[in-house]
This record gives structure tokens, C-alpha cells and sequence, in this order.
């Protein structure tokens, strides 16, 4: 496995696990590591210049946020993403949020709105830095959450947290490779807008539609992206002429 790493680009001493966790996060998530790849520490800590315990911890921290799979008898493995997980993920959200949203909405203050408009603000920076990639899930999620706070349903609540923890790749990649930045941006200011004009038909039809687009639209592109890799594919084992 090369992952296209230099001399040069050898990992400072200080927060290793956290260093190597962003370097490769950030790599699996633009396909530059391909699905299928199995991860071996040794090449690993190798090519970033450092010893294999914070390769260890990091392909840990990888595991838990769902970006990789630690398999028996084949170690830490970049798994394939599944066109039906993304439809089911995001149809459970689509599901669930918009009922927190609309027990929510009468009772949120403007401290939350405030806070939520501030979450927003460093959502939008950040999208605009693909070098801060890893975090755009947690912020997403940061966002959503402060406007379902006031639901009082902390069952509701822990399933959705769940189900967005399970998903926090696909919401990073739906952003990254459907160029759905734009489009994210003007519905989050949407919903906050409505929501804080008490609008809750409105505010949680708009979330449904806010979902089910991102869903539908990185089920899309990864169907897409598969066709094209077994057409390439295909095309390599065709016998030269």
C-alpha cells in the first residue's frame, strides 16, 4: 500500500494518534485510500516516520468513528461504502428528526437561536477549508442537535445521536463529493429561520426534504462511482491489441 507520503511530510513528535487519525480520515474520505484497503500498521508507521503505537491508537479512533473496520485476520480495512446503508441511515433521519424538531420549535429560546446561529457561522468557515474535512459531521451534527434540544425526549434523542454517529462518514462525504456545500448552507439557514418564526410545518418539511436530498444524493454518486471503477476495471483486463 503506498499512500503517497514523502520524506518531507513526516509527522511531528507532539499528538501523533490524533496527527496520523487526520492524515488518514482526510485521505479515506477524498477515495484517496480506496475501499477494500487493508491498513497495515507497519507500512503505516513507516511511511509517516513514527513508531506503530500511535498507528495503533490511531486506526482505533478510525475504527470507532465508523471509517474503518478492525477484521479478524485482516486488521484494520477501509470497508466499501453501501449504497443501502446510505438509503437506510438517512431515511431513519429523515424519520426521526423532523418529530424531535416539531417538539422542539415552541420552546426554543434565543439563547439558542444565538447559539445555533454561532455553530452555523463556524460550519460555513469550515467548509470552505477542505483541509478541516474530519470535523464537518461533528459541526453538522452540533447544529442539528441545539435546535432538538428542547424536545425533552432523551430516548428520541439518543437513538438520532446514534444514528448520526453511524452516518457522520456519509454526511462528510455527501458534502465532499456531491459539491453539496452550497445547497447544505442555504437550507441549515433556512431551517434556523423558520424555526425561530415558529414555523414548525414549515421548518420540518424543509429538514425531511434537507435529509432525504443528501441521502439520495451521495447514494447516487457512490452508485456512480462503483459503475465507473468496474468499467475500469473491465477495461484492464480487456487483452491488449
Amino acid at each position: 500500500m503506498s499512500l503517497g507520503i514523502t520524506p518531507e511530510s513526516a509527522i511531528p513528535r507532539q499528538s501523533l494518534t490524533s496527527a496520523v487519525a487526520d492524515k488518514l480520515r482526510d485521505q479515506i474520505i477524498r477515495g484517496e485510500i480506496a475501499e477494500g484497503t487493508q491498513l497495515r500498521q507497519d507500512a503505516i508507521a513507516a511511511q509517516y516516520q513514527v513508531s506503530r503505537i500511535p498507528v495503533r491508537e490511531a486506526l482505533r479512533q478510525l475504527d470507532a468513528e465508523g471509517l474503518i473496520a478492525i477484521v479478524p485476520n485482516r486488521g484494520a480495512v477501509v470497508p466499501a461504502l453501501s449504497p443501502e446503508d446510505i438509503e437506510e441511515l438517512f431515511a431513519i433521519r429523515a424519520l426521526l428528526e423532523p418529530e424531535v424538531l416539531k417538539l422542539s420549535i415552541p420552546h426554543l429560546t434565543e439563547k439558542d437561536f444565538s447559539h445555533a446561529e454561532a455553530v452555523l457561522r463556524k460550519y460555513v468557515r469550515e467548509l470552505r477549508r477542505e483541509d478541516r474535512v474530519s470535523g464537518w459531521g461533528r459541526l453538522n451534527w452540533e447544529f442539528h442537535s441545539n435546535l432538538y434540544a428542547r424536545a425533552n425526549q432523551p430516548r428520541f434523542m439518543a437513538i438520532i445521536r446514534n444514528v448520526n454517529n453511524s452516518g457522520e462518514r456519509y454526511t462528510r462525504l455527501q458534502l465532499y463529493l456531491t459539491h453539496g456545500i452550497r445547497r447544505a448552507n442555504e437550507e441549515h439557514h433556512k431551517i434556523l429561520e423558520l424555526c425561530r418564526q415558529r414555523d414548525v410545518a414549515a421548518a420540518c418539511t424543509l429538514l425531511r426534504e434537507h435529509i432525504e436530498y443528501a441521502g439520495q444524493s451521495l447514494k447516487e454518486v457512490v452508485h456512480q462511482r462503483r459503475i465507473s471503477a468496474q468499467l475500469a476495471d473491465e477495461s484492464n483486463r480487456r487483452p491488449k491489441s
